[in-house]
């Protein structure tokens, strides 16, 4: 009965390690990829080109400002004439030689749709 004990208990102990051994030599596991992000060309964004329905380019990255138009703090007419165009120019001058306000690049992000591919 003693000798089935170490025997068994033996046995026990080389699985446990085998097992702890086996995990630590396992790569670890990679990130989850980001999922990509949506490409639009030139074309697709003139598409877009009415204040009901407003994307624009900026730096590259396009936007989908249809809902931010009537918060737009100028007037409505100012910013809907970019809309389904590269507007980078615009943007960085506001069309008079004056950047945009830090505040006005932190909104950004929230309507941001994908990229100019």
């Amino acid at each position: 009965m003693r000798r089935l004990f170490l025997s068994a208990t033996v046995l026990f102990w080389l699985a446990v390690s085998g097992a702890w051994l086996g995990a630590r030599l396992q790569p670890p596991l990679a990130p989850p990829a980001a999922p990509a992000e949506a490409r639009y060309t030139l074309d697709e964004i003139a598409r877009h080109d009415r204040a009901e329905d407003c994307w624009m380019a900026i730096d590259g990255v396009v936007y989908e400002l249809t809902a931010y138009l009537p918060e737009h703090p100028s007037s409505l007419r100012v910013i809907a004439e970019w809309c389904g165009r590269e507007a980078s120019e615009a943007y960085h001058t506001k069309t008079r030689g004056r950047p945009h306000s830090p505040y006005a690049d932190s909104l950004l992000p929230a309507w941001r749709i994908g990229v100019v591919s």
